[in-house]
């Protein structure tokens, strides 16, 4: 189960490469869909092309996990590379929405795979006294992935074309593929147990419906209709399932049991809810400043620089620190300062200076690094090799559902109070186009605030012009091109970015919930710290 090489220098880079590469694609498409909806169609398909490989990664996450403790990591890795190659190129060669969706399926599981196994593989591959500095790179790369993705995404899609952000993944995959294949040496020995067949098919069916009901409800369907209330019980029943699967296995996908140390239990729960902040800031900051303050929408990524560099800052620190200090005392202040920059970003108005939100910026970045290369070591503190693999796998599993909860129930409370903002400023209780104000007929876009293309009324009962040709201002997407923007009176323009940028700062507010609550998490966890001694007593014994 663990590393018998000397090549931990390449190994290491082939790992982090591989992090890079899988993480990053979760988020490179959201700038490149419009060209892509543009070639091949589908526009009410579009929300599958992201789907499909979240549902993939998240269930293949856990799964893949405990299959590496099992029969060994280097053979599950290596798997994950291959597929992720495969479905890369054929994502590049799909010429339908529904192709593309399907062969990101493929990529997510080799996702799922690749991410959980690159950290345990470090951990295991790598003494005692490197695997904080280690750990605090690998964290800076995971978290800078989620900001570099669009960026990267926007650059090739407007300079070479949107296949290529699939296509770039291969000569990366196969390096990578090389280093780990050729370089990496584990041991023989390890102990095949029973797979839990009934417990890996629940949770994929549980994450399946879960993620499709959060996604399509209030866009493609109503949330009170048959097919999401369908979902969300589907998702309930095998959740339950799932439960009573894993209290009966002998070797359970997501043991339970490992809930019952304090600090697994906080470090998961803190993952899980500061990822739900940190998604909400990473979404929504460029959404303001382009919508609010004026910008192209190309250069999303770059508005996030300021938080990519924050978080690369405090992710190295705390990664330096773990041989030093404890988990919870190098995890606190952290996240003090992630609570800190979530409630400065609730005072954000159309007229804040560009300069005060990078400031803020700064702030959570610094608030959520150190949370990416401190949890992962926490949550395998004095476990053995062979419970390695599932701790580190159900650790990014939450994370990540924690920002997929936070996308959607965020997104829900952006785009009400868009509406309610919208209808206050326009007066009525319409905006426009027989849409009621309380936002329930959902747009494609998933604003679910309508369309003001029709004639509005103004507080004073003057009717808006119906001169925006459609154009759906309550979407905040629709306000980040200039030349959308400039088809937009002057006046109403004003009125809706102010709307924008208070329905922002009211989605920040709630966002503090979360923020807070690992706050929390972060003081109930108890006092351990890696303690290199004995760590390096059992390194030495695996090795």
């Amino acid at each position: 189960m663990v590393a018998k090489t000397q090549n931990t220098g390449i190994v290491i880079a082939g790992l982090l490469l591989s992090i890079l590469m899988a993480s990053m694609d979760n988020s490179i498409t959201a700038t490149a869909m419009g060209s892509i909806i543009g070639e091949l169609g589908g526009l009410d398909k579009f929300v599958w092309v992201t789907s499909a490989y979240m549902v993939a990664e998240m269930a293949g996450m856990p799964i893949f996990g405990k299959l590496s403790d099992m029969y060994g990591r280097k053979r599950f890795f290596v798997f994950g590379v291959v597929c992720f190659m495969v479905g890369s190129a054929l994502c590049g060669t799909a010429d339908s929405i529904l192709q593309l969706s399907l062969y990101r399926a493929v990529q997510g599981i080799g996702a799922g795979a690749l991410v959980p196994i690159a950290f345990t593989i470090m951990f295991d591959a790598v003494p005692p006294e490197s695997r904080g500095k280690l750990g605090g790179l690998f964290g800076a790369v995971f978290g800078l992935s989620s900001i570099f993705g669009p960026l990267l995404g926007a650059y090739i899609t407007d300079h070479i074309g949107w296949n290529w952000i699939f296509y770039i993944n291969l000569p990366l995959g196969l390096i990578a593929f090389a280093m780990i294949a050729f370089f990496y040496k584990e041991s023989a020995q390890h102990e095949r147990q029973v797979i839990d067949w009934t417990g890996a098919a629940s949770l994929v069916g549980t994450i399946v419906c879960l993620v499709f009901a959060m996604e399509l409800g209030g866009k493609t369907f109503a949330w009170d209709s048959a097919e999401i209330i369908g979902l969300f019980a589907g998702a309930a029943a095998l959740a339950l399932l799932f439960v009573w699967a894993e209290r009966r296995a002998a070797e359970p996908i997501i043991s339970f049991a490992m809930f019952r140390s304090r600090l697994y239990a906080t470090s998961n729960a803190l993952a899980m809810l500061s990822g739900a902040a940190f998604i909400t800031a990473s979404v929504y900051i460029p959404i303001y400043m382009q919508g609010v303050l004026g910008g192209s929408a190309t250069n999303s990524g770059m508005v996030l620089l300021p938080m990519m560099l924050g978080t690369v800052v405090t992710a190295t620190l705390g990664g330096s620190l773990l041989n030093k200090l404890s988990y919870r005392t190098i995890l606190i202040p952290n996240v003090v300062i992630l609570v800190a920059g979530i409630a400065l970003l609730t005072t954000l108005t159309s007229d804040t200076p560009r300069w005060i939100v990078t400031v803020y910026m700064v702030l959570v970045g610094l608030g959520v690094g150190a949370t990416f290369s401190v949890l992962g070591n926490a949550a395998i503190h004095a476990l053995p090799a062979n419970k390695r693999g599932s701790a580190s796998s159900t650790l990014n599993f939450l994370r990540s559902l924690g920002m997929t909860l936070g996308i959607t129930v965020f997104g829900i409370i952006q785009s009400h109070a868009m509406a309610r903002k919208l209808s206050d400023a326009l007066g009525g209780g319409s905006l426009g186009g027989g849409v009621p104000a309380d936002g329930t007929a959902g747009t494609a876009g998933g604003t679910g605030a309508g369309s003001l293309g029709g004639a509005a009324t103004s507080g004073g009962g003057r009717a808006v012009p119906d001169s925006l040709g459609g154009l759906n201002l309550s979407d905040p997407h629709a306000l980040m091109e200039p030349a959308a923007r400039s088809h937009i009176p002057h006046e109403l323009l004003a009125k809706v970015t102010d709307g924008l940028s208070s329905s922002i700062s009211a989605t920040f507010m709630w966002s503090l919930i979360p923020a807070v609550l690992a706050l929390a998490a972060a003081l109930l966890m108890s006092r351990e710290r890696m303690d290199p001694a004995l760590e390096a007593e059992a390194y030495a014994a695996q090795h």
